[in-house]
């Protein structure tokens, strides 16, 4: 396990990472990239567990989906069926994560965005914007941008399907779909493509 987590997670977060896999039994699974979610956390008709987590993440947002989904895992273990993002979870997973609060494992300005997020965790790190832009080193994906980057007016592809900048409400970008002509609200650190 040592030598897959290596690959994966910042280098000293591998002994604790190995020992909180060893000590709840947990069942990880590497996989490709999925669209909706980093990980998961479920339950088989059989009894056993599985954690999945996306390859494609950067050693932080891999390390951080990790503990959210064996939050899940300890959670499940104590108390059965419970909130999925409830306060048994937000506990496990604050506990879970505090080893992990420290330089040597987080960027100096990845710390206290993320202590400020595991105050009250959400149920997706992306849904709290600072942190997912921290987390990405404040980068998108090459080839892309994040919404907020793109003017207003422009249009871009995302999910093979194309859309029109608008303007920003509160938190979040209203974006013309061009087939359907509806407006759907993006997140600002949605990353797309840019087209010219």
């Amino acid at each position: 396990m040592n030598t897959v987590l290596q690959k994966f997670i910042p280098q000293k977060a591998v002994p604790i990472a190995h020992h909180i896999l060893k000590k709840y039994k947990v069942n990880l699974k590497i996989v490709h990239q999925r669209q909706t979610k980093h990980g998961d956390f479920r339950t088989f008709p059989n009894g056993q567990t599985q954690i999945t987590v996306n390859n494609n993440l950067n050693p932080h947002q891999f390390l951080l989906t990790l503990i959210h989904e064996v939050a899940h895992h300890v959670t499940y273990s104590k108390f059965g069926r419970v909130q999925p993002h409830g306060k048994e979870w937000k506990t496990i997973f604050q506990h879970l994560m505090l080893p992990f609060l420290q330089p040597d494992i987080y960027p100096n300005e990845v710390l206290p965005i993320l202590a400020n997020y595991l105050k009250n965790p959400k149920a997706s790190t992306d849904s709290d914007v600072k942190l997912s832009l921290a987390l990405k080193g404040g980068v998108a994906e090459s080839g892309k941008n994040f919404i907020f980057e793109i003017p207003n007016g422009r249009i871009f592809s995302y999910k093979n399907q194309l859309y029109q900048r608008g303007i920003k409400r509160r938190t979040r970008y209203e974006c013309l779909h061009l087939n359907s002509k509806k407006t759907y609200l993006f997140n600002q650190n949605i990353e797309v493509l840019l087209l010219d």
